[in-house]
């Protein structure tokens, strides 16, 4: 990685000199060379570009929040780049509200609703072009020269269908409003300072639970989306179970290593940490440390989703035999997981209580459990109403899905676990049954087992569609598939 000379906040760069970096190999910068930096460089502005995919859908996003909060200035920002270290920064990904609204994934944006006498005008705040003049192209470690050009303020106004202006006037602009103000909090610490003493936590927590609850039901760009996201995971679980070898030669790691390759390709990143578990690790539920041997006769647990370009992302299990074949035991767990897994896709439908997928899937497991002696003499009602299944099913059997791989996280428990489910909602179902290795509560022979089944299911106005269904699920099939996959 080359060295740049000191970046500065998009706040200064327009008006402070650049800074050296401390320890750089040149002394300074002679004034003729600043003078050539200047000029010659050819006008490469864009003109006639197409609104992005989604332009409509945004519209229609804002204009409901709009409705909702009448007379009152909505902040909504992308927030900004967060240190790795040093000086090296994570790759940005913008606040799931903004990217709602506006299809933008700049980092520093900031879309602001101003209230008008009808509704609200909609400006999005972007970083300009790099300025030439005062060298901040090619002196800010942010500047084009160093991380690429950026669309300037004309270009993404033809992209977004919305009015952009230099975000670096923001914060004074905020800080001088009066009247009623919202904004989306934990994003952008320099925009949260200006609006301080203009907001409450309280007003800004119903703006983001408003924005949650409205990602609840999607609409036909997100549910496109959500396919594709899920067809590009398929493709990557289809690498992996063909580098299985190669796994067992190295670790978990080439795992996620060629998840991740596909996530890339196909899509914008992997939509979280990828669990690559393992063996034992599989009891693990969010093991992503995937550093662990890969060994024939075990299990291999890959819960993995690539996110798209338009930040949707999948979020799918399948438990593989690492050689390709379940062992009797194994697949008796494996069949008890699956038949749970149905029980959860059977109830979801528009109409249905969104628990009643997780009662479902409960109720299976826990009559497996008792049928296989590990819960002494109690029934099946009393192992649920004391909840026992529990030591060995752990988690909610799903979630909502979207843009966050934990959906509407926000949203009230009215309108989420306790809600009904409508044609439009995402979620995921995912029973699992896992046997800790050191659980002396189980035979010796089940300890270090651990299964989860995981699809993404699309609520339909006549039932629900898998969209992650091209992927196996029943053993019989898993064991085909593999064996296809490596020839």
């Amino acid at each position: 990685m080359s060295e740049e000379l000191t970046p500065e906040t998009p706040e200064t760069a327009e008006t402070e000199p650049i800074k050296q970096r401390k320890n750089g190999l040149y002394p300074g910068i002679s004034d003729e060379l600043a003078e050539n930096m200047k000029s010659g460089w050819a006008d490469t502005e864009l003109h006639g570009l197409e609104p992005i995919a989604q332009a409509s859908q945004t519209a229609a996003r804002r204009a409901a929040l709009s409705a909702r909060f009448p007379g009152e200035r909505l902040v909504v920002p992308a927030g900004n780049l967060k240190t790795r270290s040093n000086d090296t920064e994570y790759a940005f990904r913008p606040a799931t509200e903004y990217a709602y609204l506006t299809g933008d994934r700049t980092q520093d944006g900031v879309l602001v609703l101003e209230p008008t006498e009808d509704g609200h005008e909609a400006t999005v705040y972007l970083l300009p072009r790099s300025n030439r003049e005062n060298g901040e192209f090619w002196l800010n470690g942010q500047g084009e020269l160093w991380v690429g050009r950026r669309h300037s303020l004309s270009e993404a106004e033809q992209l977004l269908g919305i009015p952009a202006k230099d975000v670096r006037e923001l914060p004074a602009a905020l800080a001088e409003a009066t009247g009623p103000v919202r904004n989306v909090r934990g994003h952008d610490a320099g925009i949260e300072a200006a609006l301080t003493d203009k907001v409450t936590a309280e007003r800004d927590e119903e703006l983001r639970v408003f924005l949650s609850e409205a990602r609840l039901v999607k609409d036909d760009f997100e549910v496109a989306e959500l396919q594709k996201a899920c067809d590009a995971t398929a493709r990557g679980f289809e690498d992996v179970v063909k580098v299985l070898d190669k796994a067992e030669a190295t670790s978990e790691r080439y795992i996620e290593g060629t998840f991740f390759l596909r996530a890339r390709v196909d899509g914008n990143d992997i939509g979280y940490g990828s669990i690559c578990a393992a063996g034992p690790h599989a009891t693990t539920l969010h093991w992503v440390r995937n550093d662990g041997e890969v060994r024939p006769g075990e299990l291999l647990l890959l819960d993995a989703g690539v996110e798209t370009d338009e930040l949707y992302t999948a979020d799918v299990t399948r438990t593989l035999p690492i050689n390709g074949t379940f062992s009797p035991l194994q697949r008796k767990i494996y069949d008890a997981v699956y038949e749970a897994q149905e029980a959860g896709i059977a109830a979801v439908k528009p109409g249905a209580a969104y628990r009643d997928f997780h009662d479902a899937a409960q109720r299976v497991l826990a009559e497996k459990l008792v049928e296989w002696g590990l819960l002494g003499d109690l029934s099946v009602e009393k192992v649920l109403e004391l909840g026992l299944q529990r030591r060995w099913t752990l988690h909610g059997t799903g979630h909502m899905l979207g843009m966050d791989v934990h959906d509407c996280a926000a949203a009230r428990t009215d309108s989420y676990v306790n809600g009904t489910l409508e044609a439009g909602v995402c979620l995921t179902v995912e029973p699992g049954l896992y046997f800790q290795a050191d659980d002396l509560s189980v035979p010796e022979e089940y300890r270090g087992i651990g299964v989860r089944i995981e699809d993404d299911i699309l609520v339909t106005e006549d039932g629900n569609r898998n969209l992650s269904a091209s992927l196996p699920r029943q053993a019989d099939e898993v064991e085909a598939w593999m064996a296809g996959l490596k020839g």
